[in-house]
């Protein structure tokens, strides 16, 4: 059984290409089986970007786009924000590589950086903005630890976005991130899914 948090480069290939406009940008993404919400951007994602986007000033510093599947959030935040480094990261190795075809088609390939790695196993340094629509369907582990372990990850006054349906444990992962950080909020509910919000704090 194949799951798109997961490599199976083993998996027939069904490519899908298709336009979508996020984040004020027409913008052109090719998926493809395996990999997470392959017909169109899921709806979480979409809510996510927006409400990131909605803000009157990101802080400062690089961008991670933390399991970023074939691209959507971080892609469209660097069209969105073309002054910002963004770097995404996925487990799924099919998934970095339609994010960086995707990356170059939008026109940001310069802009950034696509790791794998599980969780923060293979990112280094801080980031001012962090951005996860977490694996679920991976267990509550990973998506603990996708969030706790983004403290160690932020820049003084960094902040945190996390997407999460409420029936997925999005009341309590507002819990985490408070413990976490000392702060935390809900800045949107649609749909049944929560932007959950919390900064890093200056010393």
């Amino acid at each position: 059984m194949s799951h798109y948090y997961t490599n199976d480069p083993d998996l027939a290939h069904d490519e899908h290409s298709f336009s979508f406009e996020l984040g004020g940008h027409s913008l052109r993404f090719t998926s493809d089986s395996g990999v997470f919400s392959k017909h169109t951007i899921d709806f979480g994602s979409r809510v996510l970007i927006a409400t990131a986007l909605a803000q009157a000033e990101l802080a400062a510093g690089p961008i991670l786009d933390l399991g970023c599947g074939y691209g959507p959030i971080g892609i469209s935040i660097a069209k969105a924000l073309p002054d910002r480094q963004v770097t995404m990261s996925d487990v799924n190795e099919r998934a970095m590589a339609l994010a960086q075809r995707n990356a170059a088609e939008n026109g940001v390939a310069e802009q950034v950086t696509i790791i794998e790695s599980s969780v923060y196993e293979q990112i280094d340094g801080r980031f001012g903005v962090i951005l996860t629509n977490p694996p679920v369907r991976a267990g509550k582990s990973i998506v603990t630890a996708m969030l706790s372990g983004a403290k160690e990850h932020l820049l003084p006054g960094g902040e945190i976005f996390v997407v999460l349906q409420k029936k997925q444990g999005a009341p309590s992962a507002k819990k985490l991130l408070a413990s976490t950080f000392g702060n935390a909020e809900v800045l949107k509910k649609d749909g049944g899914y929560y932007i959950l919000h919390a900064v890093m704090e200056e010393d």
